[in-house]
Order: structure tokens, then C-alpha cells, then sequence
């Protein structure tokens, strides 16, 4: 299937305050951002006509770009609204969502206190991040070539672009491989995420998750856990080491592409997706779609 480029679309972008035609929604090549970096963007899902948690994802978007000393010149409630209007104007009832925000092309060099931060929403249809019969039966995960940085060596904490490249780069070589992802350890050796999903373990009953101390604290997985704690699960966050891998029964992902994706392999490690990772699957479904409420 060939693939249709993204800056060749139909539809409408919100640019800087007001929707300009998709095609015409561009950037110049001495962008700041380009050449440093300085972007920061959200990932979000509206289902049935809905985006999901789209608030929390707003206020993150702004606190990231603080992060990045820059300020987005929107409001909380302007990027909400402006969200909905884009999904709106484009017709989408089920969607992908991309809030971005950037500094320009004022200045380029390293220091860039003086560039205008720019800010774009676009939104599209688009399919489950993994096929789903794949997802049931468990996606095959390899070791990640890099390691997620120490906080003190890079703005960890923020959703910032440059954060991916490492992920971009494991991704492919996970992709090249054979496999559907691959997971990431932090810099002192310990179990950290996969490259754009946060990962969790089942050991005798109990959920085991990484502490986000070095990598977002991603919304889908605050939601999860939450789901998992009103269906009596207990959830431990902790420094988990690779060498306890083998002592899990189960392992899934969660994220707002992968939603909750069960895990059957991480390199020698095999897990058979069972009762936990299924019902927070379909629970979480279920909750996205406003099929039943449920409290997370």
C-alpha cells in the first residue's frame, strides 16, 4: 500500500490561532525548532466524538514547553477548544490528535530567547497502532539499542521531541528485526518504557510498573492504573531490573496509540497474555468509547 505523504492531504490545520488549508501549513527549513529541537507536542485520541482525557493533555503540552523555557501564547481552554474545532472542521469522529508547539525561525542559534513560538493542531483517522489480532495474541519485543537518559542530562519530564530520536532509532532497528517494538532501560540499568508506550508486569496477581522518574508519566498509564485499583488489583511502581523479566506471567504496554497492548515476548522472555492484561484491554475499550462509565 503506498503511502500518502503528510504534508499532502486534504483538510484544515490549526495554525497559530486560525485554520489554514493542510497543504498550506508550513514551516520555514531555519526553523528553530529543525535545527534545536525546541518542540514539544501531545499525542491524543478522540473516540466517538470525544477526544479522551483531552485536558490533561493540554495543561501537559504548556508545562512542557515551560520545561523547554518557552511559553505557548494560547491558553489551556483556547488549545481544548481549538482541539475540538479542528476534529470538527475535518469531519472526524474517531481520531488521532497532534497539538505541536515550536520556537520559529527569528533567530538560529543555540540561544533563541526572541523566536516566536508557534503552535499547530492537526487531526486525522487512524488505525490501531498494532493490528488487533496481533494485539490479543501478545506483540514480540526486542532489547532497545539506547538507554532513556538521567533528568539531569535532558528535560525528561517534558514531551519533547528531541526526547524521540532514540526511539526513532530503536523502533527501526525493533522493525528491522522482526519484531513489533522494543524496550528501553533507563540509564542505571533498570526496566524503563517501550519507545512511545509505558510498560507493566503481572506477578502472582500483582501489577508491577517502572517508576517515572526518568520518562513521562504517561496519561494512558495514570488511567490504567486506575482501572486496574477499582478491579482490586493491587499496582506497585518500582525500579524493576531486566534479570526479574523472567519471573512475570503476563505484560502489556499502555499508551494513546498502543491503548493497552498485551506483550508475548521481550528477547528470551515469554508471557502469555491472560485475564489481567485481556480485561484492562477491553475495560479500558469499553471506557475510551463511553460504552460503560467506569472511575480511573
Amino acid at each position: 500500500m503506498a503511502l500518502i505523504p503528510f504534508d499532502d492531504r486534504d483538510g484544515w490545520i490549526w495554525l497559530d490561532g486560525e485554520f489554514v488549508q493542510w497543504r498550506e501549513a508550513k514551516v520555514h527549513v531555519l526553523t528553530h525548532a529543525l535545527h534545536y529541537a525546541s518542540s514539544v507536542f501531545e499525542g491524543e485520541r478522540m473516540y466517538e466524538g470525544e477526544i479522551f482525557k483531552l485536558r490533561e493533555h493540554s495543561e501537559r503540552l504548556i508545562r512542557s514547553a515551560e520545561i523547554l523555557d518557552f511559553k505557548i501564547p494560547f491558553s489551556v481552554e483556547e488549545i481544548d477548544q481549538a482541539s475540538k474545532e479542528t476534529c470538527a472542521r475535518n469531519g472526524l469522529h474517531n481520531a488521532y490528535v497532534r497539538p505541536v508547539a515550536w520556537r520559529g525561525a527569528e533567530q538560529i542559534s543555540v540561544a533563541a530567547p526572541e523566536s516566536r513560538t508557534h503552535v499547530a493542531i492537526a487531526a486525522w483517522e487512524w488505525p490501531s497502532y498494532f493490528d488487533p489480532e496481533v494485539k490479543r495474541r501478545g506483540i514480540r519485543m526486542m532489547w532497545a539499542p539506547y538507554s532513556r537518559p538521567d533528568p539531569k542530562t535532558a528535560p525528561t519530564a517534558s514531551k519533547a521531541a528531541g526526547l524521540y530520536m532514540i526511539c526513532t532509532i530503536s523502533k527501526h532497528a525493533a522493525d528491522r528485526a522482526g519484531y513489533h517494538d522494543a524496550l528501553m532501560l533507563d540509564y542505571r540499568g533498570y526496566v524503563a518504557e517501550a519507545t512511545g508506550a509505558n510498560v507493566f508486569f503481572v506477578r502472582d496477581g500483582a501489577i508491577h510498573t517502572p517508576t517515572p522518574d526518568c520518562f513521562l508519566d504517561g496519561i494512558t498509564r495514570r488511567t490504567v492504573m486506575g482501572l486496574a485499583n477499582d478491579m482490586g488489583f493491587e499496582v506497585v511502581e518500582r525500579h524493576i531490573k531486566p534479570e526479574e523479566l523472567s519471573s512475570f506471567s503476563e505484560c502489556f504496554l499502555t499508551g494513546t496509540a498502543a491503548e493497552v497492548t498485551p506483550v508475548s515476548e521481550i528477547a528470551e522472555h515469554r508471557y502469555t497474555p491472560g485475564n489481567i492484561s485481556l480485561s484492562l484491554m477491553d475495560d479500558y475499550a469499553r471506557l475510551v468509547r463511553r460504552q460503560e462509565r467506569v472511575a480511573a
